[in-house]
């Protein structure tokens, strides 16, 4: 179970670790303050069609830009500035050093701040109604070679989508095609002990470190 920590935390694990994961509760934060979005980000939220895709938005990147000031001792975090490369994976303006990745699912948000490449993916476990994609998934792909549940389908989802963001390729072009996971490091989790999560970096060992992190003060209200 990821143990809660404080932002003021976060320099510390930063140091001793390759990989921070840090889930983030939408349900924390109520407001809707777009203060710390640049022009950028800014018409990117426009485009988004809904409430609950618009909040989770503004928190990820709020949260996010808060955790970088930290990790990267910058004076503002209203200078600190997102943007996505053509391929949909999200930056750091003038931090190359840092690898971000980010999932959601439900009222959770996983922000990975990586000193590696790193995809993650993290859903809800529920039963899931096997649609023709999924049962395409299941007949193609399998960890054992053997006839697996639905359980087991939701892993092979998950490693599938870190995998796509680790290697910056687009989901399609994987999803059909049986996953090799032979040079890369990846494991799978069950946090809460109802989410699905899962992460892929370099084949090399790296210090991965999994917390829940407590409401930050944005001063939005």
């Amino acid at each position: 179970m990821p143990f809660p920590i404080s932002l003021e935390y976060v320099p510390y694990l930063w140091q001793q670790r390759d990989v921070l994961i840090l889930l983030v509760d939408l349900d924390n934060y109520d407001t809707f303050n777009a203060s710390y979005l640049n022009r950028i980000e800014l018409e990117y939220l426009e485009r988004l069609q809904t409430s609950y895709f618009k909040k989770r938005y503004i928190v990820s990147r709020t949260v996010l830009k808060h955790i970088i000031c930290k990790v990267a001792n910058e004076q503002s975090v209203s200078e600190i500035s997102t943007y996505k490369d053509e391929y949909g994976k999200v930056c750091i303006l003038n931090h190359n050093e840092l690898c971000i990745c980010i999932s959601y699912t439900e009222n959770l948000v996983a922000l990975a701040i990586s000193k590696v490449d790193v995809g993650i993916d993290i859903e809800l476990a529920r039963k899931l109604t096997l649609k023709s994609t999924l049962k395409n998934l299941h007949n193609k792909t399998s960890l054992t070679g053997e006839t697996i549940n639905e359980a087991d389908i939701l892993k092979m989802w998950t490693l599938k989508e870190a995998y796509s963001k680790f290697s910056n390729k687009k989901m399609y072009l994987i999803f059909n095609k049986e996953l090799d996971l032979s040079s890369v490091n990846y494991s799978t989790y069950v946090l809460d002990n109802k989410y699905i999560f899962s992460i892929v970096t370099h084949s090399d060992s790296h210090i991965i470190d999994i917390n829940r992190l407590q409401k930050i003060d944005c001063n939005w209200d």
